[in-house]
């Protein structure tokens, strides 16, 4: 609960400067709106500083989706070490590993999920092994 609290304490002054953040965004003239983003107060290199060490040791959060869900469109053969996959929802994820795959089909399901240690792995259908991944777009 201290620590909560004094993450709080910290963390005020950052958050009303990034409220401030937002506001100006929506400012139509160039000008005015250059000036606003100029008055932000940024949070001092003490404050980051603080906020670094409050969370220092705690587990990271997680964030909520574990996997994501789409398709390769068009005809896919296969894959290989380096080689990039772009799927049919505008994302790009390249193979990380030396593993190779061989499955032949079009518009084959992909699914990208978390695994353990933040790896990423690509299951592809139809495919027996997944290639472990990274996003690249």
């Amino acid at each position: 609960m201290k620590l909560l609290i004094a993450l709080l304490l910290v963390s005020g002054p950052v958050l009303a400067d990034e409220a401030a953040f937002f506001r100006c965004r929506d400012i139509s003239d160039d000008s005015k709106r250059l000036a606003c983003y100029d008055a932000v107060k940024k949070p001092t290199a003490a404050q980051k500083r603080e906020l670094q060490e409050q969370a220092f040791g705690l587990a990271p959060k997680r964030p909520e989706i574990e996997t994501i869900q789409s398709h390769i469109p068009g005809g896919f053969e296969g894959w290989q070490a380096e080689q990039r996959i772009r799927l049919a929802n505008g994302q790009v994820w390249q193979v990380v590993d030396d593993s190779e795959g061989v499955v032949i089909g079009k518009d084959l399901k992909a699914t990208v999920a978390r695994g353990a240690m933040g790896a990423m792995y690509m299951e592809i259908d139809g495919a027996r092994k997944s290639p472990r991944v990274k996003r690249v777009k």
